[in-house]
Order: structure tokens, then sequence, then C-alpha cells
């Protein structure tokens, strides 16, 4: 849901925060891509992301994720 956290998976920003915006289709091409606000403490950046990075908030962070991508497990409707 709009505003929930997640992590985002290989990113590199120590001390990011990201919340989920949006699922967003194009439907003349299909591309996919989530977008999140976001990123160092007190910044609210806007930034797109393909699905496949995007996990739940409690995702082990580091050397890879304890859990699926939300695109294979969702925690929330995408769509």
């Amino acid at each position: 849901m709009s505003g929930d956290a997640v992590v985002v998976d290989g990113h590199t920003g120590r001390g990011h925060r990201w919340v989920f915006v949006a699922y967003v289709v194009n439907h003349h091409n299909g591309q996919e891509w989530v977008e999140v606000h976001g990123g160092r403490q007190g910044e609210m950046k806007g930034r797109s992301f393909t699905p496949d990075r995007i996990f739940p908030a409690h995702a082990r962070r580091g050397s890879g994720m304890a859990v699926a991508p939300l695109t294979v497990a969702p925690q929330f409707p995408l769509g």
C-alpha cells in the first residue's frame, strides 16, 4: 500500500529509506516499475525501480535478501 516501507535491492546509499508510492505498467510497451519516495534521512526524492528490486521492509540488507521480492510474494496488491 502507498506509504509502506520497502527495501530496494542493489541501491548503494547507506541509511536510505524508501516508501512505496505506486506500481506502474506502461500498456503500450509492457514495461513495469515501482515508484518510491525517500533517500537519505529527511529527503523525499522520487525514484523508479524495476519490481524485482523491491522487497518488504523486513528483508535483510547487505549480502542478500532473506525473502522473495514483492513481485513473487506480494505483501500488498500490485496493480
